[in-house]
């Protein structure tokens, strides 16, 4: 009755999917009838939609990812057969089904539904809804709606913990046993040992990758096991059981990539890749303390859940560090107080693939290295301008997170690309010079306000008034990295001004990382200008004890606890609740040491942020030590 064979057909969803995330509304979509949709024959156009700001009347789409829609149903002219599925165009699978009229009409037909049916039952009901779009009229129909039975059903009110149990399962392929129902065992001595990087458990067989070159020779869910990596190896990283590296620290390129993957890492391992070999079953656990260790073998483990509104409340604010927009539904359920560290990074390096300047420059870019080839490709789906390119796919990525935890707050670092970093995305080598010592060269805020990067910065700019008032994320805190001096900080608000984002204006604050010495000896004065502080602590510790972190000669001296990092920080604390100005932490150090925590709790911190796999640990930790110094303070004054 509908003609979607001329069109395009699909499933809505008023949650999502793979979380029970409730806040958002899921669309699928691809051409002709929709019975290819539904019994999953092709890969459709997926669409998300934030549900409370729609209600509001802003245009939340925050993420369109196409599908590449290879076939579609349509209505058979001859035969026996009714319908037949025939090869679609190279056109339309380079071609989104809906445009954005057709997917914020869908998305508030949802939420219509969804609030009918949650009505009718007394308890909130996500919808399973059928739609179809008439190819001859264009007009848009709801064919199907039913409650959606999976994800609703679930207990999100938990958090998983994994400890080691030590006996080596019987049947070393299947992963069953590791529940928690096995039973502990002595545990055997680790073949390796190295710096532990989240608090997960993970098994499987070894594969050793000793170069770029042999990077197509890895399999899905085997253990990554190399002498260390880079940028160019994530796409196998993100397929990995686990990470095990012969040498780098907790602040390394594998150890901050595990973490945002939430994928358990050992580094620093010494001889991983002489001591394993290829195909070797082997336990990687992180579950153990500071210290990671390697087994020979399928180990058992166990997961422990806790349920979350049986957590302690603490006065420290716990904050949540995130980089991956698409993890961000997973984390939503946490009990925190917000996003205090996201990363715009990992969206400029992973979706958007471009150097913004190559994009403001895209008319005359040359093409002699491939580059703007390569990026015709990624505009090719995009319908407006290149620099709009780059502005919508950051907004999305900014707002994908922002929509997760709405409405509390969270704090969007802006880019803190080395111009190493800046070269490796398309069109970068031709903008970025050459530098001998680039983590202390042209990054963060001094690229901001110079003529050879301003252009771009005004793209960040665009994005997240875009996220904010168009998409309605009100709650998207920006944050100015590595700013060296008050007086740069003003350059930057000049010209964040510039690009419309003036502070105070619709409730607009800006922060700024504490990460440089002169920000907590002149914390005051940056509290001036800026509505408050989060302190990088790999940074300031670098900068503090004049060492690079990343080298292995001299990581022994890399400590957060060292007299001069507290005394800065302490410094930054003091002076900026003097201003009224808060104070935050996002580093790694207070998951990695109890008495570190204790410092900043006993400084009066207002805010920890953490990678997720800390945040039980940390909200335990810190209600604990806040209970012991209340305790302390009430003795005194008796």
């Amino acid at each position: 009755m509908v003609r979607s064979d001329l069109s395009c057909a699909g499933v809505m969803f008023t949650l999502d999917t793979e979380t029970g995330f409730k806040n958002v509304t899921e669309i699928t979509a691809s051409y002709g009838l929709g019975e290819n949709v539904v019994q999953g024959s092709v890969n459709p156009d997926e669409y998300f939609v934030f549900k409370p700001t729609l209600d509001q009347g802003f245009q939340p789409i925050i993420d369109k990812r196409m599908g590449t829609k290879l076939m579609k149903l349509v209505y058979q002219t001859g035969g026996s057969k009714s319908t037949q599925n025939v090869p679609t165009s190279k056109t339309e699978q380079n071609s989104f089904c809906l445009d954005d009229s057709d997917i914020l009409t869908l998305a508030k037909w949802g939420t219509i539904i969804e609030s009918h049916y949650s009505l009718a039952s007394g308890k909130w009901t996500p919808m399973d809804i059928e739609w179809a779009k008439d190819g001859d009229t264009g007009d848009l129909f709801v064919v199907q709606a039913r409650p959606e039975t999976v994800q609703s059903r679930k207990n999100v009110n938990q958090l998983i913990s994994y400890h080691l149990l030590g006996k080596q399962s019987g049947d070393q392929n299947k992963q069953e046993t590791q529940t928690q129902d096995a039973k502990e065992t002595p545990t055997p001595k680790p073949l390796l040992t190295g710096r532990a990087v989240g608090s997960m458990i993970a098994s499987g067989k070894a594969l050793i990758i000793n170069s770029s070159r042999e990077l197509s020779k890895f399999k899905s869910n085997h253990v990554l096991v190399t002498d260390r990596t880079d940028p160019d190896w994530v796409p196998i990283m993100k397929r990995a059981a686990a990470i095990i590296t012969n040498t780098g620290g907790r602040t390394c390129h594998s150890a901050i990539i595990a973490r945002e993957l939430g994928i358990p890492a050992v580094v620093g391992a010494s001889d991983a890749t002489k001591i394993l070999h290829d195909g070797q079953d082997i336990t990687a656990s992180c579950a153990e303390g500071d210290e990671g260790h390697v087994y020979d073998g399928i180990l058992n483990y166990q997961i422990l859940k806790t349920e979350l509104d049986k957590l302690p409340q603490t006065k420290t604010k716990i904050y949540l560090n995130i980089a991956n927009p698409r993890e961000s539904f997973k984390y939503s359920s946490l009990p925190v107080a917000g996003v205090g560290l996201a990363r715009t990074e990992f969206v400029i390096t992973n979706h958007i693939k471009c150097h913004p300047m190559a994009l403001v420059n895209y008319d005359s870019l040359s093409d002699d290295t491939g580059a703007k080839s390569r990026i015709s490709m990624l505009l090719a789906t995009h319908n407006g301008s290149p620099t709009d390119y780059f502005v919508e796919q950051l907004a999305a990525g900014i707002g994908l997170i922002a929509a997760a935890f709405y409405p509390r707050p969270v704090v969007v670092r802006l880019s803190d690309f080395k111009t190493n970093e800046y070269a490796r995305l398309l069109g970068g080598e031709y903008f970025e010079p050459k530098e001998e010592n680039p983590m202390l060269g042209f990054r963060g805020a001094s690229r901001y306000y110079d003529p050879k990067y301003n252009k771009g910065f005004a793209l960040e700019c665009a994005a997240i008034k875009r996220a904010r008032e168009f998409m309605g994320f009100t709650n998207i805190i920006p944050m100015v990295p590595f700013c060296r001096t008050v007086s740069e900080g003003k350059k930057v608000l000049e010209e964040m001004s510039r690009n419309n984002l003036n502070r105070g204006e619709n409730g607009l604050k800006i922060y700024v990382m504490c990460e440089i010495p002169s920000n907590a000896i002149l914390a005051k004065q940056f509290a001036e200008i800026f509505d408050g502080f989060s302190i990088g602590s790999n940074d300031l510790t670098q900068l503090a004890l004049g060492l690079d972190r990343d080298s292995s000669l001299v990581e022994a001296l890399f400590d957060e606890r060292d007299q001069a990092v507290k005394l800065l920080i302490s410094m930054t604390i003091t002076n900026a609740h003097k201003m009224n100005c808060p104070v935050g932490i996002c580093g790694q150090a207070p998951s990695d040491y109890a008495e570190f925590t204790e410092f900043l709790v006993s400084e009066g911190i207002d805010s920890i942020s953490l990678n997720p796999d800390s945040i039980l640990k940390m909200i335990l930790t810190v209600a604990n030590l806040e209970k012991k110094l209340e305790e302390q303070a009430k003795l005194k004054k008796e």
